[in-house]
């Protein structure tokens, strides 16, 4: 079982479509991680979940929504602005990545029986004698292992990246 993290992009689209064509029993869910006002011209968070559900529904897989937008709050957001006021830049990017995505969802995904946790990232992951190990995708133009290079031993386990191979053109 392996639940989808579905943003309502193009590279999570795919990642739900490959690995459904592989056989794999998929749920999908979208992460809520910022209250929005619904009336606000420049947020599409609305766009997003609109074209999560409509991947989800075309592909014939549960959809489901989770809010985290408290957690983003405290471990993401509220940590880099305290961060940016001692002169650090933090990359909020990469906190999502380790507290929230896989961490909290990654939790979450857990808790509703999943077996792994798969998102549209572009990175591989190696097995060797001492572990895994994080590896820059193929493609270089997107790869995002960078974003990704917190994450430890138990995270990398229970993740996968289905286009680490593959070229966002393609």
């Amino acid at each position: 079982h392996i639940v989808v993290g579905l943003s309502g992009g193009v590279d999570s689209a795919i990642t739900a479509y490959l690995l459904q064509q592989q056989g794999h029993h998929i749920s999908t869910v979208y992460m809520q991680n910022w209250e929005t006002d619904n009336d606000d011209p420049f947020c599409s968070a609305h766009q997003d979940l609109t074209d999560a559900k409509a991947v989800a529904d075309h592909l014939g897989l549960d959809f489901h929504i989770v809010n985290f937008a408290a957690e983003y709050w405290q471990r993401v957001f509220q940590y880099c602005l305290d961060e940016f006021q001692h002169g650090r830049t933090p990359n909020p990017d990469i906190w999502c990545n380790k507290e929230i995505k896989f961490n909290t969802f990654l939790q979450h995904a857990r808790e509703i029986g999943a077996d792994y946790l798969a998102t549209g990232h572009y990175a591989k992951i190696h097995s060797n004698a001492n572990g895994l190990t994080l590896n820059k995708a193929a493609d270089s133009h997107k790869d995002q292992s960078y974003f990704l290079y917190t994450l430890n031993q138990s995270q990398l386990t229970s993740a996968l990246f289905p286009l680490a191979d593959m070229c966002k053109t393609d």
